[in-house]
């Protein structure tokens, strides 16, 4: 269940309210008139069965309430109560497998902003894979993979791209381009200095990498795996299970293959640095197009759920 927060300008009380009752879904409704000093309006609160969100959503927003009021939406732990338990059966679908297109367009949005902090970690995540790749080190290219935040500006992109919406799509493209050119430089840099001090050597990162070989040699399973892991991260947004996004992040190769690229560059080493910029645009291109793909299914799913529902509810309707 999913709990709503509305503050309502009188004019609109009739409407929302209106629109809560005919939702699916809705229950514990309570009304609070004049609870809310800025802006001004009644205080409405209820809880919708997450299914239902996104539709209710929607409609709320239809009514000028995001313009005029405000929408605030947080996710319940526990509720204990039969109009509860009641609310979610007659919604449709199941709850985990909801889509809601608010909620995912705000964490992808939060996400996909190109910052100091997602440059500063992009950045740490390429060094430490830059070790890991000279020192053939399996353990290091794997906690790269985890620190490395470039899956959020990828989902923001599948998001904007799904939705037609052209500014999310820049701003997220944005984030990822220059985040990589950045911590790409700065890689080579450090790669550099590390050389200058011994701890890296053009000697080593010639020699046989067996841990690691598979960052610069490119071929169609590292497409299969980055679409795959495209569609458990799109999966992972959508039904509110974010923890899974861990096991996303090391599934794909993208930060290592920005690493050696950056080694490569910096020791002149042309084959390995196409080699592992391929590796990254795979990764890329299959990421963005199995998430496309996954909300696309996702869409229309719950289109279908919607008009089943709607064709039961008429049916039911002129029966009674």
């Amino acid at each position: 269940m999913l709990h709503l927060r509305l503050i309502v300008p009188p004019d609109l009380r009739e409407a929302v309210l209106g629109c809560l009752d005919d939702s699916v879904g809705v229950t514990h409704v309570a009304v609070l008139p004049g609870a809310a000093v800025r802006p001004a309006g009644d205080l409405v609160l209820c809880d919708v069965a997450r299914e239902s969100a996104d539709e209710v959503l929607g409609e709320l927003r239809a009514t000028g309430l995001v313009e005029r009021g405000a929408i605030d939406v947080s996710a319940l732990d526990l509720t204990l109560s039969a109009a509860a338990d009641e609310a979610e059966r007659l919604a449709p679908g199941e709850g985990a497998d909801a889509l809601v297109w608010e909620s995912v367009s705000e964490i992808t949005h939060e996400e996909s902003t190109l910052s100091w902090v997602f440059l500063a970690f992009l950045t740490i995540a390429t060094m430490l894979a830059a070790c890991g790749s000279v020192l053939d080190s399996a353990i290091l290219i794997v906690g790269a993979m985890a620190v490395g935040p470039e899956f959020g500006p990828l989902a923001g992109l599948c998001v904007a791209l799904v939705q037609r919406r052209a500014r999310p799509a820049a701003r997220s493209l944005n984030a990822l381009v220059t985040g990589f050119l950045v911590a790409m430089a700065l890689t080579v840099c450090f790669g550099l200095l590390m050389d200058a001090l011994g701890l890296f050597s053009e000697a080593r990162f010639d020699a046989a990498r067996p841990n690691t070989s598979f960052i610069w040699q490119p071929d169609a399973t590292s497409f299969v795996v980055a679409f795959l892991a495209g569609i458990a991260g799109l999966l992972s947004l959508t039904s509110a299970k974010a923890g899974t996004l861990v096991g996303v992040a090391i599934s794909v190769t993208t930060v290592p293959a920005a690493a050696n690229a950056a080694v490569a560059l910096g020791y002149g080493k042309v084959a390995q640095f196409w080699g592992s910029s391929v590796q990254l645009l795979l990764n890329l291109l299959g990421i963005v197009l199995a998430g496309v793909l996954t909300l696309l299914v996702q869409e229309a799913g719950w289109a279908v759920i919607r008009r089943r529902r709607k064709r039961l509810g008429g049916r039911a309707s002129a029966n009674g």
